[in-house]
């Protein structure tokens, strides 16, 4: 009876296999990097805007608050980019014939809003109300970084689920007092956390946020 298979064709099945294996797991390997890799998360990214806006200057070197230009941050779900009459309320003032501010002129003087571009934003299939955050006492430096050090916005964090289910789970290390949310250097309870280990746990009783809840499907998607 002839042979069907040659003496090495065992050999070369065996070659094969393991050659599969290897290029399965440089794959998973590949993706798993690709995923974390800035390329994907965007972090440290900036984007290009109409205007090029510095927080570092307005919030760092004037002292502007948050919610002066974000106004609905603290009342419902998006923070609110800034209209045209609140560049303009200084800016008719000050700087008014800086080229790099003509968009600002040109579209108040068209009543068309500015184009801003996002920098920090989930999925448009998740659930995000600034609101409650900002209720709770969740900073904005915890999810924007120290914009007043970001002469160009760029992102700070992934804004993956993974990130956002580790604070889900476990909340208290980033609440801080309601009132304070804009203030930008919490290095005082960053370095020292034996002064305030207790106050995330009172708050998380307080306003009677339960983490075993907050992973729920439904608190993102709806």
């Amino acid at each position: 009876m002839p042979q069907i298979f040659t003496a090495s064709a065992d050999t070369w099945l065996r070659a094969m296999l393991l050659l599969a294996v290897l290029v399965i797991c440089a794959g998973i390997l590949l993706i798993g990097g690709y995923m974390d890799s800035s390329y994907a998360t965007l972090v440290g990214w900036v984007r290009d805007q109409p205007v090029p806006f510095s927080h570092e200057h307005h919030v760092r070197g004037l002292g502007i608050d948050c919610r002066y230009c974000h106004t609905s941050v603290e009342i419902g779900p998006q923070a609110g980019l800034p209209a045209t009459h609140i560049c303009m309320t200084c800016h008719s003032q000050v700087w008014t014939g800086a080229p790099m501010l003509a968009p600002v002129r040109e579209s108040l003087a068209k009543d068309t809003p500015l184009q801003w571009h996002r920098v920090a934003r989930v999925p448009d299939y998740v659930y995000f109300n600034h609101s409650i955050h900002i209720a709770r006492g969740v900073p904005c430096v915890t999810c924007h970084g120290r914009v007043d050090q970001m002469p160009l916005l760029a992102r700070a964090e992934p804004f993956q689920m993974q990130w956002c289910l580790d604070c889900h789970r476990n909340p208290a290390p980033n609440l801080r007092p309601p009132d304070q949310v804009t203030r930008m250097d919490w290095s005082d309870w960053d370095n020292h956390p034996e002064q305030h280990k207790e106050y995330g746990a009172l708050m998380v009783k307080a306003y009677g946020i339960e983490p075993s809840k907050l992973d729920d499907c439904s608190i993102c998607h709806r």
